[in-house]
């Protein structure tokens, strides 16, 4: 969980330095509800927050089904007792926590700027913590189909209308879709769906297919916040690292 002070220390990035392009108040504000650009998801987003409580500090969410039904996502038996094991560990074993990548979609919900920028031929996201990075190639090449297993796996998207769609596969079996400890295989594939609802707002539906540990794919929602007039910070995670000994579960 992060201090409200914590939070500050994140979003101080490059002193408010002002962005060309973004739409204004009158104020000088950016205008988050600015109309939505045509076929682009580019800029630096936040990830979702919530509230603790009335009036609590915001919080990043790291739990997928935070906004599911309760009992909605159709774990099969033995990935039921993976995620009871690592919740009564306190999430010890984390990976993420131990300054390797956080793998995706756990790679959305982490308390740090991303960026997304768009070229021809490929879109790469850029994420803050870890220094995490993803190659999403839109050139009309197929996913590789012996991939070498890897953290962040390998995307390929197109346009669907005004929608992005994104599949990848090829990750390793190494990562947790998020930080309460969902298991996935390395048969794992993934589709993301971004549309931009408004010039500051970002709607990405994500969809998990494991056969491997759910009973069927199943989707959950993430809204992403433009962060405008900043830009990414390097973030080395073992750079006077100290937690790992701390981390020793229950």
């Amino acid at each position: 969980m992060l201090s409200a002070a914590m939070l500050l220390i994140v979003l101080a990035q490059w002193l408010n330095y002002p962005a060309a392009g973004i739409p204004r108040l009158p104020d000088g504000k950016p205008n988050l509800s600015a109309p939505a650009l045509t076929r682009d998801v580019s800029g630096t987003w936040m990830g979702p927050r919530e509230t603790l409580g009335p009036g609590g500090p915001p919080r990043y969410a790291t739990y997928l089904a935070a906004d599911l039904p309760e009992g909605s996502v159709p774990l099969k038996p033995h990935a039921r007792a993976i995620v009871g094991e690592r919740f009564g560990q306190l999430g010890k074993d984390n990976p993420f926590s131990r300054c390797l990548p956080a793998g995706v979609p756990a790679a959305w919900m982490q308390p740090a700027p991303i960026k997304i920028a768009q070229s021809p031929g490929v879109t790469f996201i850029l994420y803050e913590t870890r220094g995490m990075y993803r190659q999403v190639f839109t050139d009309g090449r197929a996913l590789p189909k012996d991939p070498n297993p890897s953290w962040m796996g390998y995307s390929v998207g197109r346009w669907e209308g005004d929608v992005f769609v994104v599949e990848s596969s090829g990750f390793n079996d190494r990562t947790w879709l998020d930080g309460i400890g969902h298991p996935h295989g390395e048969r794992l594939r993934v589709i993301e769906r971004f549309r931009r609802r408004d010039f500051g707002h970002l709607d990405l539906d994500v969809t998990i297919d494991d056969e491997e540990f759910y009973e069927k794919p199943w989707t959950i929602k993430v809204v992403l916040e433009l962060a405008p007039d900043t830009e990414l910070l390097e973030d080395v995670c073992l750079e006077n690292e100290r937690s790992v000994p701390h981390m020793i579960g229950k």
